[in-house]
């Protein structure tokens, strides 16, 4: 596990390949087999893999989320918030779960936030997700997840760049 840590990087290239159905299975369980608070399992995950509403989560934020046009498939990450006030935490744990499943088979991924991120200056990246794929409004949006093969590669960081002063012992 330490070595998918140390090598896992955001990949936003990904090459013109379908993601074989094994390797979906393997995400959809990664998934479902994700911790929550209590159990409750607030969350809600779409696989996209149509090309042209792929195009159109690529519009979902002004910044940050142009780079999911290329990719073969995108998980959209809601949470019930009538279900747990913690949504948000536990669909964070499935996002980073996600990516790290895809990683440990061979796929580059890198995550969109969108909630609470503008679409425009009228709607919020959320709305425009909600009402692009039919999500109702107790349903909310946290993030989107690009995932394919990469056809970029980016070195880990090396343990020497990694900040040991946010590590403290008993006490800050």
């Amino acid at each position: 596990m330490i070595n998918i840590l140390r090598t896992r990087r955001s990949i936003r290239k990904y090459k013109d390949r379908a993601i074989e159905g094994e390797h979906l299975e393997a995400l959809k369980e990664a998934l479902l087999r994700c911790p929550s608070s209590r159990g409750t399992n607030p969350w809600t995950f779409i696989f996209v893999d149509d090309p042209e509403t792929i195009s159109a989560l690529a519009r979902s934020k002004e910044h940050g989320s142009q780079f999911l046009k290329g990719a073969p498939l995108a998980v959209v990450i809601c949470g019930d918030e009538t279900r747990s006030d913690v949504w948000v935490e536990d669909c964070s744990i499935t996002s980073i779960v996600l990516q790290l499943a895809a990683h440990s088979l061979g796929l580059g991924s890198c995550w969109v936030q969108i909630r609470l991120r503008p679409h425009s200056k009228d709607a919020t990246a959320e709305a425009y997700v909600q009402g692009l794929l039919g999500i109702p409004l107790y349903m909310r949006v946290e993030s989107i997840v690009g995932i394919g093969y990469p056809a970029e590669t980016k070195a880990p960081i090396p343990r020497d760049h990694l900040d040991y002063t946010k590590i403290h012992f008993n006490r800050f």
